[in-house]
């Protein structure tokens, strides 16, 4: 099995020196994103049950792989999240009220900044890694120093766009970093039933690329396994995988019942006290001084303020119409969608139901 990389321990003591790699101010930014998207995250939660949001997918306990990976990047990579990587999204520069958007069911909710590469979240499994391969392929074409990061987690593995993303990334050598959240689960199905290899990591041997296996709750470990991948995909060398193992406190969605498939509350309280991506992080950094609860207090006071600000904007959001779902999908309408539009318009304004 891969060694697993490990830079932070879960008790906030460091197993390897990060003298000149780590500054303080970057230590203490992971430590307040991080704080910044569990807020958000279990806000979603509780609109969600409150019957203002849809189905929502949290990922509270993956905090330290999203946020350590989106922190690594510049301005002009592009990223391609999953359902369940808004906080890689928010990181990399997309605003919350966005992300609110999104998940109230409007399509503005895919919309990013002008100056920044970020998809719209993927629902269909691994098709992301694909264009990820695309968009990389096409930034070394043009001889642009950017990478393709691609998020997915262990079920995407099982796809054929896996493969397919890795062996052409492998072949023209594109700035691709596969980056999979490992947190033990797809959907319900155990690791172990749906792989025979112990590892993903070990599936880029397959395509004569590096596959590095690492500790996704330890954000140093991520932060300077993405530094070393992105290094290595800008000097013309080629893509990296990296599998990041982590744990989903959570359900899969808002819609799903862990407690079928799993051990919820021993899982979940195990990585709580024991692994807690968060927990480690505030640990250290109360070691060098640099932080303590008055600081954190008077942050998450901040953060919040900024959360519910960006959610009255989206509240505040002209509703979404049922027909709109219509747009975007093709340059010039089809028929048949043309007709499947009128045929859910007309007994809407039968009924008077506004359209």
């Amino acid at each position: 099995m891969s060694p697993l990389y490990q830079v932070l321990t879960p008790e906030g003591g460091l197993l390897h020196d990060i003298e000149g790699q780590l500054d303080e101010a970057t230590m203490i930014s992971m430590l307040e994103n991080m704080l910044l998207v569990r807020l958000f995250d279990r806000k979603c939660i509780n609109l969600q049950r409150q019957g203002r949001m849809g189905t929502y997918a949290p990922f509270e306990g993956q905090e330290a792989s999203q946020v350590g990976s989106a922190m690594a990047l510049t301005p002009g990579d592009w990223l391609f999240p999953t359902y369940r990587d808004h906080a890689a999204a928010i990181v990399h520069g997309q605003s919350m009220m966005r992300v609110f958007l999104y998940w109230m069911g409007h399509m503005e909710g895919s919309i990013s900044p002008n100056h920044l590469n970020i998809m719209p979240p993927c629902v269909p499994i691994a098709t992301q890694m694909v264009h990820a391969v695309g968009t990389a392929w096409a930034s070394k074409l043009q001889d642009e120093k950017h990478v393709s990061l691609a998020y997915f987690g262990d079920g995407a593995t099982s796809e054929g766009d896996f493969h397919e993303a890795l062996n052409f990334a492998g072949v023209f050598k594109t700035p691709t970093i596969f980056f999979c959240q490992n947190n033990g689960f797809a959907i319900s199905v155990p690791f172990e039933q749906q792989s025979a290899s112990k590892t993903i990591a070990q599936r880029a041997a397959a395509y004569d690329i590096p596959g590095v296996r690492i500790d996704g709750n330890d954000i140093f470990a991520v932060w300077l396994t993405m530094k070393k991948a992105i290094e290595r995909a800008l000097a013309g060398e080629g893509p990296t995988l990296i599998e990041a193992m982590t744990f989903r406190y959570g359900a899969h969605t808002t819609a799903d019942d862990p407690k079928k498939y799993r051990d919820q509350e021993r899982l979940s309280e195990e990585w709580r006290q024991e692994r807690d991506p968060i927990q480690r992080l505030r640990v250290y950094l109360e070691k060098l001084g640099l932080w303590n609860e008055k600081k954190e207090s008077d942050f998450i006071a901040s953060a919040g303020a900024k959360i519910d600000a960006a959610l009255a904007e989206a509240e505040s959001y002209p509703k979404s119409r049922p027909e709109e779902m219509f747009k975007h999908v093709y340059a010039e309408p089809t028929w048949m969608a043309t007709e499947q539009e009128k045929e859910l318009v007309q007994p809407a304004k039968q009924e008077g139901i506004p359209a």
